[in-house]
């Protein structure tokens, strides 16, 4: 699996476990929430200093991102209710 798809594996999963939105989580690293769902999909390969905006927004050490899922382990499911609509 290349760097790439596990950095967006384990962004997932840190941030469902968290319990956050992609909304939430892209305003607390002070980034925008396209580049959150993006890096998600394995979209966008982002910066050391993205990476760690993150991880202390989700309050883990920047390694976590690194973590080579176990074979056949399925991505995290999104959280309940997905985006909220506008209005």
């Amino acid at each position: 699996m290349e760097i790439q798809r596990v950095v967006a594996h384990n962004l997932r999963r840190l941030r469902v476990v968290s319990e956050l939105s992609q909304d939430a989580l892209a305003a607390e690293a002070e980034v925008d929430r396209t580049y959150v769902s993006r890096m998600e999909r394995g979209m966008e390969n982002p910066t050391v200093v993205i990476l760690d905006r993150l991880a202390n927004a989700l309050e883990v050490d920047i390694v976590e991102f690194f973590v080579r899922p176990k074979p056949g382990e399925k991505p995290p499911a999104p959280l309940k209710g997905g985006r909220k609509p506008k209005g």
